[in-house]
């Protein structure tokens, strides 16, 4: 688009973690920029090395961009209840980096319950739903917020402006999860009379019931401790306790008519003392039958359903609390118990008999403040059902943003590229190696046409005379064939486009945001007739998915006809988050294809080694021309292909960038692109 007559705001100032000078940011008064920050740094390096031990065909490369606009976001209400470690409530909205919460993680055939951190916390403003469930649950998301059903993650509604198609929420499917969360209890002076009647007649022994008790006693005017509040002949006879007895007992005493909040209390208290929690039940245990009858009486009175046991040798009796993990997490909602160590989902699988089906999907209309979090699971459970979140972009968490949405929203561009690249390739011990582009980020995403920074790099790369390729899905790339021409005639220059598919739903399905396939191709029919060396990636080939011998076949005819050169395939890697992002979207779209892929990747990032011939045949099959990507000529054999010959077999790992001195752990080159 144009960008001539567009408004540049005023530029604010900001500094980048383990990055020495502050960084300008700037916004743009475009459509394809709402919302968007572009941190303009000065790099300290251009050239990024890339390991030895990688499988990728080139030693160097040049990132001038960090981030992508590419990904979606999921967001909740802030005051959804979210599921703590400790097994009570906080809102979305009062999460922090580093607070403990329940996750799910699948496991063989059942998923479970399994504790996580909170990576990231965000907020954002966009227009919300209201999903209404069978039990009475309301949940507002996003449209783009997606939720775990009986037939895999969905999204709360189909794609919107014509976006890829999606699977999303109906009435013929029903959510994931314990069910919906009762409200936490009030404290109120009757509560406080109730818990205190439950954890000092049980004798609670535990440290947190002991100083919550205490805390209740001193507000309601009984100091001493918890210690001493035990009634009977030896507290009367205890100097200057009598009326502190008296006291105690009065607060203790059996109410005429108990009231709710008297009741959760008590529940509370004797659950402290005597009760227990397994994966099996809820019970509470004791001797003393009236207070076996309050608490049955008490637990029916909210309607939980329990069972009174015969009695022991000892003639201790215990309540057992049926309903399973939703039955017992609505206790401790209902009730608010002060021991926590007691309310452990570890392991337990993801089942409830809860009435989770969708009955109603309402726009709200209007935006709204909406919250997420990247955990380290992936996902959470807010009020009562599984939700999906963002994951972290490595290159982005390790810049100190958050996890999904910073990196599509908050772009590193690295200004003085062209300048600092003149710099290193007029360094001595620069030996002219082969530079690669586009193996990281993609250098021509849409924002490339207002930074304008791939021609300066380009004139750099001319004027030193160094072998160079781009690896891009986008026919911006024609905008400086000019200059790939001039670079052509002093010495080697070659091109990729990554076509994985030219099925028009494939496409919106998989890459709903990037220039369409058949424009690709038709830049490297363009940038072929004049002499720029280019070919296609069929990239990545996903078995069962996009790698038909008749779709494949189709691609690569329809490369040869506008010339290709080169036509590579590169199977499916399934790096680090990218293996849980990726096995995700396969169980909400191909859950068919979950077991394959299991069995596929179990031994690592990359497609056995059977399949990769599979995959390698598939292309000769089709006619492909055998040369590899990245090079002109494959009878030319330059230093960096031998390196390469000699690298194959290791699992490749990301380089470091210098530019920003600190990217964190490396991971898998060419992540954005395949």
């Amino acid at each position: 688009m144009r960008w001539d007559n567009l408004k540049i705001d005023e530029a604010e100032g900001a500094r980048l973690p383990g990055y020495r000078d502050p960084a300008t940011v700037r916004r743009f008064d475009a459509p394809e920029a709402l919302d968007m920050r572009f941190y303009e740094i000065h790099a300290k390096s251009a050239l990024n090395r890339v390991p030895e031990a990688s499988r990728m065909p080139f030693r160097w490369t040049i990132n001038p961009y960090r981030g992508c606009s590419h990904a979606c976001v999921y967001c909740l209400a802030g005051e959804t209840p979210i599921l703590l470690a400790d097994g009570r409530t906080r809102p979305l909205a009062e999460l922090r980096v580093g607070d403990e919460i329940y996750g799910t993680e699948q496991e063989g055939t059942y998923r479970r319950y399994v504790r996580t951190r909170v990576r990231a916390h965000w907020q954002t403003e966009k227009p919300a739903c209201r999903v209404t469930l069978e039990d009475g649950t309301e949940l507002v998301a996003s449209g783009d917020h997606r939720f775990l059903t009986n037939r895999g993650w969905k999204h709360v509604q189909r794609s919107e402006r014509g976006g890829a198609p999606r699977p999303y929420l109906t009435q013929t499917v029903s959510l994931l999860g314990p069910g919906r969360f009762a409200a936490p209890p009030e404290d109120t002076p009757e509560y406080r009379r109730g818990y205190l009647c439950g954890a000092v007649r049980g004798d609670a022994q535990e440290p947190e019931a002991r100083g919550r008790a205490a805390a209740f006693l001193s507000s309601l005017g009984v100091e001493g401790g918890v210690g001493a509040a035990l009634v009977g002949a030896t507290a009367r006879r205890a100097p200057g306790s009598l009326a502190r007895a008296e006291r105690v007992e009065a607060l203790i005493a059996w109410p005429f008519e108990a009231g709710d909040d008297w009741r959760k209390g008590f529940l509370a208290g004797l659950f402290d003392a005597d009760g227990s929690c397994g994966t099996e039940m809820l019970r509470i245990d004791n001797a003393d039958p009236t207070i076996l009858s309050w608490a049955e009486a008490s637990l029916r009175s909210f309607g939980f359903a329990c069972d009174l046991e015969p009695p022991d040798a000892l003639g201790v009796r215990g309540i057992r609390v049926r309903g399973g993990l939703r039955a017992q997490l609505r206790f401790c909602h209902l009730t608010g118990p002060a021991v926590t160590a007691k309310w452990g989902l570890e392991g337990r699988a993801v089942k409830s008999n809860a009435d989770l089906g969708v009955v109603a999907i309402e726009p709200l209309g209007a935006p709204q403040r909406l919250y997420d979090i990247t955990t380290g699971t992936g996902d959470f459970i807010a009020n009562g059902v599984v939700s999906h979140n963002c994951f972290a972009r490595p290159t982005h968490t390790y810049l100190d943003f958050d996890a999904g949405r910073d990196f599509e929203r908050e772009i590193v561009v690295k200004v003085n590229v062209p300048e600092v690249l003149r710099a290193e390739l007029r360094r001595p011990s620069w030996k002219g190696e082969h530079i690669a582009m586009g193996t990281n980020t993609d250098p021509y995403q849409w924002v490339e046409g207002r930074y304008k920074l791939m021609p300066g790099i380009w004139e750099a790369l001319r004027d030193f005379r160094n072998p160079c390729s781009v690896l891009t899905k986008s026919p911006l790339v024609l905008r400086d064939l000019p200059l790939l021409k001039e670079i052509a005639a002093v010495t080697d220059v070659s091109a990729n486009l990554s076509v994985p598919t030219i099925d028009e739903k494939a496409w919106r399905a998989t890459e709903p945001h990037t220039p369409h396939p058949r424009a690709r191709l038709e830049a490297v029919a363009e940038l072929n007739r004049n002499g720029i060396p280019t070919g296609i990636l069929v990239a990545p080939l996903m078995p069962g998915i996009n790698d038909d011998p008749r779709q494949v076949e189709e691609i690569i005819q329809t490369a040869i006809d506008a010339g290709a050169t080169s036509i590579g395939g590169i199977g499916l890697h399934l790096r680090g988050e990218v293996r849980g992002v990726f096995m995700e979207w396969l169980r909400a779209y191909r859950p068919d294809l979950v077991e394959r892929y299991e069995e596929l990747y179990a031994r690592g990032a990359y497609l056995q080694q059977p399949e990769r011939d599979r995959i390698a045949h598939l292309l000769r099959r089709a006619g492909a021309p055998q040369v590899r990507p990245f090079r002109r000529d494959p009878a030319d054999e330059r230093p960096f292909d031998r390196a390469f010959r000699r690298a194959m077999g290791p699992r490749g790992r990301l380089e470091r960038d210098p530019g920003l001195r600190r990217l964190g752990p490396p991971d898998a080159v060419q992540e954005s692109l395949f």
